[in-house]
Formats: structure tokens, C-alpha cells, sequence
């Protein structure tokens, strides 16, 4: 059975990459909005905005990472709507394949597309100065963060991409993902914040992510904080895992 559905997952993923590789603009579409908040925020607010670091795109970058990973979910939920509306899973059904390789095919596809933007956005930084001395080790514990968290925000996008009646429902979850950055330490830290936003952004999944990726790169200790942020992902993945497997099981039911 396991190499059943690995053979399936492998197959259906190098349809989905296909596609990708057709309309490389997707990815390009991806990364042109988290780096377009880079050069605002370091060229325009950066000179106004404390943080206490040396350089502000050092203390911007991880965010801006974020943003990155929850834009590009996206187009999971988009393309797997267009899989929905275009008949391919009844087609997948009549055939002897596991039905969850289509689900894996496009969280791993996700996963690839985000982890290209994700480099574009990283060598995007270096042009405009970001620097680390981080160890490899470093490099992959925060690159293990980010795959976490790209799955995690990937099966919540896999709800909607089943359950929307319209591409721009099927997508338009994404919008508050976006923009739950700017209400955490991704940008200013939270304590220029008042009371109840402070409150908020100090206890939401972002601000512990960003400041755990933040220590990684500036080779701080990062204490408890890293196994907070790793709490929050796989909390998250495990939960979306569960809805939207079930959901797919009611769909296809």
C-alpha cells in the first residue's frame, strides 16, 4: 500500500510541477509582493522604525519570509479548485490510484513552489544587504521552520480549495494569513504596541516564529522560544491535516 501511494503521490506531483513549469509567473507573482514590502519598509520606513538592530532587513527578513510562504498557499487552494471544478478527481477515482496521493501531490507541489519564491525573496535580502553568520546548522533549523510552516498554512489551504463555490473564494482566505505579520514582531517589536495589540501580537504564532528564525540568523541563543514556534507549526499541521482530510473524504464520498 505504501508503494502504491508513493508511486502515486510521485506521479501526480510531476503533473502538478509540469503545470507550474508552464506558468512560471505564479512563483514570480509569488515573490514579487513580500519583496515589494521589503524595499518599502527598509527604504521607506526603515530609517523611522527602532528595533534595536543594526540593520533593519536583518530584522525585517523573517517576516517578510512568512508573508512569502502565505501568499503562495494561494495558489494550492486555487489550483486545486480548478481540479475540482475540471472533473479531474472523478477521473482519479475511477482509477486504481490512492486517493490521498492527489491531496499529497498538491502540498508537496506547495511546498516546492514556496521553497523557490522563498529563495528569490533570501537572495532578494542579500542584494539590499542582509547578512548572518549562522552555522549550517543554523541555515537548516531555520529552513525546517519554514517547511513546517509551509505545510501547516498548505492543508488550511486545502479546505477552501475543496469547499469554495468560486476561484476568488477559493483563494481570498489567504488575505488575513498575509497580513497577520503586521500585527507581530515581524516589522516593529511589540513592545511600541499598546495594551491589547500588544496582548494579541505577542501571543499569536507569528511573533513566535519570527523571533525564533530572528535568534537563528543572528546567532542568539534562542532558549525556549524555538520549541514554542515548532509547537505552534505542528499544532497547526496536525490540525489542518485532520480537516482537511476529512473533508476530502466528505467530498469525494
Amino acid at each position: 500500500m505504501n508503494k502504491h501511494f508513493l508511486g502515486d503521490t510521485t506521479v501526480l506531483l510531476g503533473r502538478s510541477l509540469r503545470h507550474i513549469a508552464r506558468s512560471p509567473d505564479t512563483i514570480i507573482t509569488t515573490a514579487v509582493m513580500p519583496i515589494a514590502f521589503m524595499l518599502l519598509f527598509v527604504y521607506v520606513f526603515g530609517g523611522a522604525i527602532e528595533t534595536g538592530s543594526d540593520s533593519y532587513v536583518n530584522y525585517l527578513l523573517p517576516g517578510i519570509l512568512l508573508i512569502t510562504i502565505a501568499s503562495g498557499i494561494s495558489y494550492t487552494a486555487f489550483r486545486l479548485f480548478l481540479d475540482m471544478q475540471g472533473g479531474i478527481f472523478e477521473r482519479f477515482q475511477s482509477m486504481p490510484i490512492a486517493r490521498s496521493s492527489v491531496l499529497w501531490a498538491h502540498v508537496l507541489t506547495s511546498l516546492v513552489a514556496n521553497l523557490v519564491s522563498l529563495v528569490v525573496v533570501v537572495l532578494v535580502a542579500l542584494l539590499m544587504g542582509f547578512r548572518t553568520g549562522t552555522s549550517v546548522l543554523g541555515w537548516l533549523a531555520v529552513a525546517g521552520i519554514l517547511v513546517l510552516f509551509t505545510l501547516a498554512l498548505t492543508w488550511i489551504a486545502i479546505i477552501p480549495g475543496l469547499t469554495a463555490q468560486s476561484v476568488d473564494g477559493a483563494s481570498a482566505f489567504s488575505y488575513p494569513l498575509v497580513f497577520l505579520p503586521f500585527v507581530s514582531s515581524a516589522f516593529v517589536p511589540t513592545a511600541s504596541m499598546p495594551g491589547p495589540v500588544r496582548a494579541f501580537a505577542e501571543h499569536q504564532p507569528v511573533t513566535a516564529i519570527v523571533n525564533a528564525i530572528r535568534d537563528l540568523f543572528a546567532q542568539e541563543p534562542v532558549g525556549s522560544g524555538i520549541w514554542t514556534a515548532l509547537a505552534w507549526c505542528v499544532g497547526i499541521l496536525v490540525v489542518a491535516y485532520l480537516l482537511a482530510t476529512l473533508t476530502y473524504r466528505r467530498k469525494i464520498s
